[in-house]
């Protein structure tokens, strides 16, 4: 949708966008945990250990898309900061749960429950915050994080130039 504003100039579109954003994310939104959950049947389930559920891949979703519609959002546009700092709120929040490996796990909050790097969420985050360095949304002092999880993820680059460790498709 901001793209088709762009293209059309119809400021709607955009509007429209920014209105189903926000809609979503008042509903999947963990304010206090800066992710978003899968949907409403997680909103009080735990792990097995005690943890909140908060979906790797999912959250990659989120700031894959987050970070297109910023690199689509005119700077001068009435929404963009909203979504800078939803940005910004997650990259911290993610850049604080990266594991020893350069990854992140499939359950966000308890990596216990699958222990090892998981390449699709990552892959993501990675992308992410690689352009919040680039767009200085991010500070530089990030950069070797962003570099670790780009190692990482070009590590699990099978001989036929497949990612792998990627999680997979379930519920």
């Amino acid at each position: 949708f901001a793209r088709m504003s762009n293209i059309t100039g119809n400021k709607a579109y955009a509007a429209y966008m920014n209105d189903m954003w926000w809609k979503t994310s008042d509903y999947l939104y963990a304010k206090q945990d800066s992710l978003f959950y899968r949907d409403d049947r997680y909103f009080d389930q735990l792990s097995s250990n005690g943890k909140k559920i908060f979906w790797g891949r999912g959250n990659g979703w989120v700031m894959a898309g987050l970070t297109r519609i910023l690199k689509t959002l005119p700077k001068d546009s009435p929404y963009r900061s909203k979504f800078e700092q939803q940005f910004k709120e997650m990259a911290h929040k993610l850049l604080s749960l990266q594991q020893a490996d350069g990854l992140w796990t499939v359950s966000l909050l308890d990596p216990a429950y699958l222990p090892m790097g998981e390449s699709s969420g990552s892959a993501f985050f990675t992308y992410a915050l690689a352009y919040g360095l680039n767009s200085n949304l991010l500070d530089a002092k990030y950069r070797p994080q962003v570099e670790k999880a780009w190692k990482a993820l070009s590590a699990n680059v099978n001989q036929n130039g497949r990612l792998g460790f990627v999680q997979q498709v379930a519920g």
